[in-house]
């Protein structure tokens, strides 16, 4: 019986040696509820990564921040909250927890991202209808940063605010300053999958400390100051554990070498199969310096010689290789079938010929020889 080779797979967690010492050291001190010097210091490490330009609240999930974030911003039932189609439905989903309508925006080709000139015509056309959007979603889709001098100038120029879903992009920049610091909040996800893990997190960032603190509040069951147990607000369980921060400590510790792990494949990839006609990369436009989460790659059947993405996907499948199509977009989404979209097919296209391709900074020289092979073997 032929031995099947051993999975590979697109991004699994990377531990980095220490996150062992500060999960010890909350159960040896004995705090393991979801308070403590890991979660202090964690939000710390956070904020000195990004420059100390803003101030973190560590979190449960990337979606808690994302939640409060609109919370914070007094988005409610009947609101409109505009948000980039081409993401995880993550971005999106909190919109409806608070009620409220999500407005979806094309991606521009160049990033991927979320298309300025499709967000100032939705702001316009919203305005028109009388309904002047709550706040503006754009995402780092797989660690490439969104067109942000733009987005935030129309946000700027129109008083919106902006919450940067960052969740894909810690260690991105543009001219040197870090994704998740442009908004008026940012939303970083700690998730198994993503660049460091803390198992399941997530935090929220801000350079309004005021905004962190009723973060901070709310996520902690919004109880007030008082003896006995007295709620003022609605709150909610959303605070990260001693415990899951401890390890955000010991990834923290080793996140510049993740990053370059990450960059590492993403031109191993770029090398070997960037000159086969029909398939192209997302390049970094300048000044744009993107942490590679995830290797994308566009297949253009066309010009492959009629190869498709879910060709290829299949043959490394079969090669117990695992790969996934782009993020389906929003506006395509069964649940969000009757929001408003703004754009052309830009996400579409990406969708229908796009493929994440195995990025983690696990993956030995061996295992990316082995995706190469199992792409040009669908390819020839």
């Amino acid at each position: 019986m032929q031995k099947m080779n051993s999975k590979i797979w697109l991004s699994s967690p990377h531990m980095g040696g220490s996150e062992r010492q500060f999960v010890n050291e909350a159960f040896d001190t004995n705090w393991v509820a979801p308070l403590g010097p890991n979660v202090t210091g964690f939000e710390k490490d956070i904020s000195s990564f990004l420059n100390n330009e803003v101030y973190t609240a560590a979190l449960s999930s990337g979606t808690a921040a994302l939640h409060l974030a609109l919370i914070l911003l007094n988005v409610g039932p009947g609101d409109e909250v505009i948000c980039q189609s081409m993401t995880f439905s993550a971005s999106a989903n909190p919109i409806r927890y608070q009620q409220a309508i999500p407005v979806f925006i094309d991606s521009e080709r160049e990033t991927w991202n979320m298309d300025p000139v499709f967000l100032e015509e939705a702001i316009k056309d919203r305005i028109k209808k009388g309904k002047k959007p709550k706040a503006i979603i754009p995402v780092h889709l797989y660690g490439m940063p969104a067109n942000m001098e733009k987005i935030m100038a129309i946000a700027n120029q129109y008083e919106i605010p902006v919450v940067e879903d960052a969740a894909e992009a810690l260690g991105s920049s543009i001219n040197g300053k870090r994704c998740g610091t442009f908004g008026e909040m940012g939303i970083l996800s700690f998730n198994g999958n993503k660049i460091i893990t803390t198992s399941g997190g997530g935090a929220m960032v801000s350079r309004n400390e005021k905004l962190i603190q009723k973060a901070t509040f709310l996520a902690t069951q919004a109880r007030d100051s008082a003896p006995h147990y007295q709620h003022s607000y609605i709150g909610y369980n959303y605070r990260m554990s001693n415990i899951c921060a401890g390890i955000g400590r010991g990834q923290m510790e080793v996140l510049q070498e993740r990053i370059r792990k990450r960059r590492d494949n993403f031109f191993f990839y770029k090398e070997k199969l960037g000159d086969i006609p029909g398939i192209s990369f997302v390049n970094e436009p300048k000044g744009y310096f993107s942490n590679r989460w995830l290797t994308t790659i566009f297949i253009d059947p066309d010009k492959t010689g009629g190869v498709t993405r879910e060709e290829i996907r299949l043959g490394l499948e079969k090669e117990n290789i695992e790969s996934r199509p782009l993020w389906k977009p929003m506006h395509l989404q069964p649940v969000f079938k009757d929001a408003p979209y703004y754009g052309r097919a830009v996400a579409e296209f990406l969708f229908r010929d796009g493929l994440c391709l195995p990025s983690g900074s696990n993956l030995l020289l061996d295992e990316l020889e082995r995706v190469l092979q199992g792409i040009m073997r669908v390819i020839k």
